[in-house]
């Protein structure tokens, strides 16, 4: 496990967007840590559709570990509350500061990173019913957007947490590794599947 994954759940996180997401990169090898911004710490997260996810441990606990990349699921209620999070901003920032990944999914690039002006100058991606919460200028209308400038990637919805999380593989560990992974999925047409 030679890199280390900060996975951020609250309340209304879109499970399609952490599962996968989850699963690919420890297919990878990664090492993944679910960090729960529900207010109370609580662990166990309600997801947009109902389903009950298990956080390894609140942020508080997790937020001062070094990590390779920071992960944000979409979901507007678990989007939202990662808004309001003065930690999880925090950790943003540093995780940005400091050169390390930042991927954002679905809700999360508008209602976090924009909301906040975390990347000021980035180009990237989102949910399109958001896409009028990012400036025209820097919105990209495809499936994955990756700004090397600011090592920030972000996705569109669930229908692209593979896509997303693949490239997360491949920014972290390469193309092969990327392609080790894809070639279990049987993956649609329109997905990179890494194979050169």
């Amino acid at each position: 496990m030679d890199k280390t994954i900060l996975l951020c759940l609250a309340d209304g996180s879109e499970e399609t967007e952490a599962v996968t997401t989850f699963d690919l990169l420890v297919r990878a090898g990664f090492q993944v840590r679910a960090a729960s911004v529900n207010g109370d710490g609580g662990l166990t997260i309600a997801g947009s559709r109902g389903v009950r996810l298990l956080a390894d441990a609140p942020l508080a606990a997790l937020a001062d570990e070094p990590y390779d990349a920071m992960v944000l699921p979409g979901g507007m209620q678990g989007a939202e509350c990662f808004q309001r999070s003065p930690l999880l901003v925090a950790c943003v920032r540093r995780m940005h500061l400091d050169g390390k990944l930042v991927a954002a999914i679905c809700a999360a690039p508008a209602l976090v990173l924009q909301h906040h002006q975390l990347f000021s100058q980035a180009n990237m991606t989102g949910f399109p019913v958001l896409k009028d919460r990012i400036p025209a200028e820097r919105w990209v209308d495809q499936r994955v957007v990756y700004d090397a400038r600011y090592r920030l990637l972000t996705s569109q919805g669930p229908g692209t947490a593979m896509d997303f999380a693949l490239k997360i593989i491949e920014l972290l560990a390469g193309r092969p590794r990327a392609a080790a992974v894809a070639a279990q999925l049987v993956l649609p047409q329109g997905i990179d599947s890494y194979q050169d």
